[in-house]
């Protein structure tokens, strides 16, 4: 069985809105995980989609850890709508509730990173950017995490392109990280000095990180 290349498939989707020039782009509401993340994915796609960031991530155990990423992912569009990278990116941050993030991992919280909680945590967070984007009109949406090398891209698309079938919007494919997407995210979050965490958020992938030898 071949295996899907998500990013060829991206690049046919601009392909065929590059063709309708002049037309009016379509809009893309784009789960975003955090500021470092998404800076490269907002500097590629911000040319040819009308994008909304949509800040839901409910796996942030601490508040103060949230509040931190949340006002990097605020400051980060700020300065790109300032110097007019593109089209206008706004942001919407959903609400805040860990709960129910300890409610989907409740049994998992032993699971590796990589493993049953953390896809039952995409699904969570994918989900309600699904049934967001589809109430609100969104041609697309899609989520920055496929940037990292850490997360599964075919399980995401996976997952992404079921929530598609069941809200009524369309899925984005991506994997971000590819043709040195996740290089350019690193350099730049070092150019706009961004906060970089070494974990996604979760109590549990903390303790993982904090014991490694």
């Amino acid at each position: 069985m071949n295996q899907v290349n998500y990013q060829k498939e991206l690049e046919k989707i601009i392909n065929r809105l590059q063709e309708t020039e002049g037309g009016v782009r379509p809009s893309l509401f784009l789960h975003s995980c955090c500021a470092p993340c998404s800076s490269y994915v907002l500097e590629y796609l911000c040319r040819y989609f009308r994008i909304t960031v949509f800040y839901f991530n409910p796996n942030i155990s601490l508040s103060g850890e949230y509040q931190k990423r949340v006002e990097e992912q605020k400051r980060l569009i700020a300065a790109y709508n300032e110097e007019r990278r593109g089209y206008p990116i706004a942001v919407v941050e959903g609400d805040y509730e860990p709960g129910r993030f300890f409610a989907a991992a409740r049994g998992y919280e032993n699971c590796p990173e990589g493993g049953e909680r953390c896809l039952r945590c995409f699904e969570l967070r994918l989900g309600e950017t699904a049934m967001r984007g589809a109430a609100e009109g969104f041609d697309y949406f899609t989520t920055t995490l496929t940037i990292s090398p850490l997360k599964n891209a075919k399980k995401l698309n996976e997952i992404g392109r079921r929530l598609a079938g069941e809200y009524g919007i369309a899925w984005l494919p991506s994997d971000f990280k590819k043709k040195d997407g996740y290089k350019r995210s690193i350099e730049l979050s070092a150019q706009y000095g961004l906060y970089r965490q070494d974990y996604c958020g979760c109590t549990y992938s903390r303790r993982e990180t904090e014991h490694k030898p």
